[in-house]
């Protein structure tokens, strides 16, 4: 094919990944994850794993992510998914099993499921979407809300004093024997998308490999809770959430 015939429009129109169904998202306008949820899709496409995979999802923001993704899923109770997830995958070691959480769930009242299924090197993926906020109901302190950050529970701002330091849940899964990946990622440029469907192929293959369990943080947003306009609301992470959550990999054992 000649390089005319390739950008002519007709060949350059973007295709809806497969596995994403028809039903309008509930997320509010410039939320992650959406984006998210694509690279997900297409990731599972890409290694032919459509009949092989099952997504946990617990209370959140993505409680409702079997709406749109054409996968098997089980709901489980707030923060409990890690654990559901450990016994989904020693039941059916050939499936390729992945938590979705978002820091409300995984780094609050799911941290001791979180921590353990990574200890115990569960191979299976967590995908951590960390908007440093609870989203969901209402805009309150996450354990991730910055130092200042303010919310609907800390209007003046996140206190050190009062309520302690922001959690960086991933660097404590990166000191653990049991994980093998451990990467933050974002999705807010066309080139962090290219970035973090990579890592999350890699997680998914290590999974599949038997290597133990792997994290995939996206740093996020959340419009709605921050009470900012989308393009603002990106600005923002990136001058504030980065440096505290600086991208890229914190563990990667090949």
């Amino acid at each position: 094919m000649e390089l005319n015939d390739i950008i002519k429009p007709e060949n350059l129109v973007y295709e809806k990944p497969r596995l994403m169904n028809e039903n309008p998202m509930h997320y509010c306008p410039g939320c992650s994850h959406g984006v998210i949820h694509k690279l997900i899709a297409e990731v599972i496409a890409d290694m032919g794993l459509e009949d092989k995979t099952i997504g946990i999802s617990p209370v959140g923001c993505a409680v409702f992510a079997y709406n749109y993704l054409d996968i098997d899923w089980i709901e489980a109770a707030h923060g409990r998914a890690p654990a559901i997830a450990s016994a989904v995958k020693r039941l059916n070691p050939e499936k390729m099993v992945f938590t979705y959480q978002g820091d409300g769930d995984l780094a609050a009242i799911g941290t001791a499921e979180t921590i353990h299924a990574a200890n115990r090197g569960e191979n299976i993926v967590i995908v951590f979407v960390n908007n440093a906020i609870y989203g969901m109901t209402g805009g309150q302190m996450a354990p991730t809300t910055l130092e200042g950050m303010p919310t609907a529970t800390c209007p003046y701002g996140r206190n050190i004093a009062l309520n302690g330091y922001p959690l960086k849940i991933s660097d404590l899964l990166a000191q653990l024997e049991g994980t093998c990946l451990v990467t933050r990622q974002s999705v807010q440029t066309a080139v962090a998308v290219r970035k973090a469907k990579k890592m999350l192929r890699k997680a998914f293959e290590n999974a599949m490999a038997g290597k133990g369990t792997s994290v995939v943080e996206f740093v996020s947003t959340c419009s709605s809770g921050w009470k900012m306009t989308p393009e603002k609301a990106n600005k923002w992470m990136e001058a504030n959430m980065f440096p505290f959550y600086p991208l890229g990999d914190l563990k990667n054992v090949e």
